[in-house]
């Protein structure tokens, strides 16, 4: 009997392959934040997800056997975005990690990157990684995570990038990190390791970190594109080129995002070669480097593309805030929802009055009521506390948007963050005043949790 396989992250350059390669092994559920225009396709059946919101990522993965969580850096998703894209990804990966085992999961894969095996202080990019890893394996579904370093294959975005510079440049002065080491991975290779992780009890809960037979530096790679690209290309490195610079220039030349430059660069760094105590032999004939960027450069089969997505009208104005508290005295989200509001009136003296009743927070400003908050109990519990934004002056919806306090990392930090708000404000005017209020209460409310009077843990044990 086929098993059930859902893709998180399917539109991208690893989750399309998947898709292509295995569409008859499996039962295919690819998850897309858009909805399909034509969603006959065959033995895979697209499904839209919020992947924000618990429920609707609950509801894509019922009837799931395994999850394959592909889902890296997302780009914003409403006009405002504030927050950064680490604290977005570890967010993501606690809905997807309760999803899975309210649905009775019987594993994720996920696929993640190499941890450094230098000294150097980790990127962010690899940091994110790893926490998102940590995030997906804290309960009680069986996690697989695969690390990798480079995937060589066509479309795909760390390719591309050196296939851009090599044909835009023929000189490259390169920085000193272009030296470290890597073991790039074909994506062929790459899927077969995944498909062999497909309900496989030994790499439950276990780490594993694949890459080919070869040990190469990036500087190595771009020569090696340049070969087989038919480009002479003059390519040295030099020691004053920073990190920031890098990221400025890759993005100018090869025309990409810095969404996805600017995480790439901070990676490449380390070094990032394997691990024996993570590794496990799959008998994979590996795909040399040199064949590898050769096939890339000129696929002659079908590249995998995504199907037609449903334009859809959606609110212009929409607002998400997600913002990482530290908790080093690990207070409960239940304590930290009741105590935000005291801390609130006492801030502004009273100007502003912030109140919960146990049912609902209302903000009022002398007898104007600002913003309404209802506590959903039937889905808070003690690591998350969920509130919809019912009403106020300042809100112009009232039927999408909510606020969550939720405590991650073994409640080594505190998540919190506004989804699809919908202020009335003029935007111009939201944006430069009630939206910057908002970053800087929170960054105040941070420390004061960090040394929480008693006076106030008092008050909340008596209300």
């Amino acid at each position: 009997m086929k098993k059930t396989i859902a893709i998180a992250g399917a539109t991208g350059f690893i989750g399309k392959w998947l898709i292509d390669r295995y569409k008859n092994e499996f039962n295919i559920t690819a998850l897309s934040r858009n909805k399909v225009l034509n969603n006959n396709q065959g033995p895979v059946k697209w499904k839209q997800v919020d992947l924000y919101s618990i429920s609707s990522t609950t509801e894509v993965l019922s009837e799931v056997d395994v999850a394959i969580y592909l889902v890296h850096s997302m780009m914003p998703s409403t006009r405002l975005n504030q927050g950064s894209f680490e604290d977005t990804d570890i967010l993501l990966a606690d809905n997807f990690s309760r999803a899975a085992e309210k649905c009775k999961l019987k594993q994720i894969i996920y696929v993640g990157g190499i941890l450094p095996k230098d000294e150097q202080t980790i990127s962010k990019h690899l940091q994110s990684r790893y926490e998102v890893e940590k995030t997906l394996g804290s309960r009680t579904t069986p996690l697989t995570s695969i690390r990798a370093g480079i995937i060589i294959g066509p479309n795909g975005s760390s390719f591309r990038i050196v296939q851009k510079l090599v044909k835009n440049l023929p000189v490259m002065a390169c920085p000193e990190w272009t030296k470290s080491l890597n073991q790039p991975i074909d994506i062929l290779d790459a899927l077969k390791i995944i498909k062999s992780c497909i309900g496989n009890e030994k790499v439950y809960n276990k780490p594993l970190e694949i890459g080919g037979d070869q040990i190469i530096t990036y500087m190595d790679l771009l020569k090696i594109t340049a070969k087989k690209m038919n480009k002479k290309r003059l390519i040295f490195s030099l020691s004053f080129i920073t990190v920031g610079l890098s990221k400025l220039w890759v993005s100018l030349i090869t025309g990409t995002s810095k969404f996805l430059v600017s995480p790439l660069i901070e990676s490449l760094k380390h070094k990032m070669t394997l691990n024996s105590d993570n590794s496990i032999d799959f008998s994979i004939n590996y795909i040399s480097v040199e064949d590898s960027v050769e096939k890339a450069l000129n696929c002659k089969e079908r590249i995998p593309i995504n199907p037609e997505f449903v334009n859809v009208k959606k609110e212009k104005n929409t607002v998400r805030s997600v913002q990482r508290i530290a908790n080093p005295s690990n207070r409960s989200t239940e304590f930290v929802a009741r105590i935000y509001p005291i801390w609130l009136t006492k801030t502004f003296a009273n100007i502003l009055n912030a109140n919960f009743d146990g049912k609902y927070i209302k903000f009022n400003f002398l007898s104007i009521l600002l913003l309404e908050l209802k506590v959903i109990k039937s889905r808070s519990d003690e690591k998350r506390q969920l509130f919809f934004i019912t009403g106020g002056l300042l809100v112009k919806r009232t039927e999408i948007g909510w606020l969550e306090f939720r405590s991650v990392l073994d409640n080594k930090y505190l998540i919190a963050g506004i989804h699809e708000f919908v202020p009335r404000l003029p935007w111009f005017f939201y944006k430069y005043t009630q939206a910057k209020v908002h970053l800087i209460v929170m960054k105040q409310f941070e420390k004061f949790l960090l040394k929480v009077p008693k006076k106030y843990s008092r008050n909340i044990k008596k209300s």
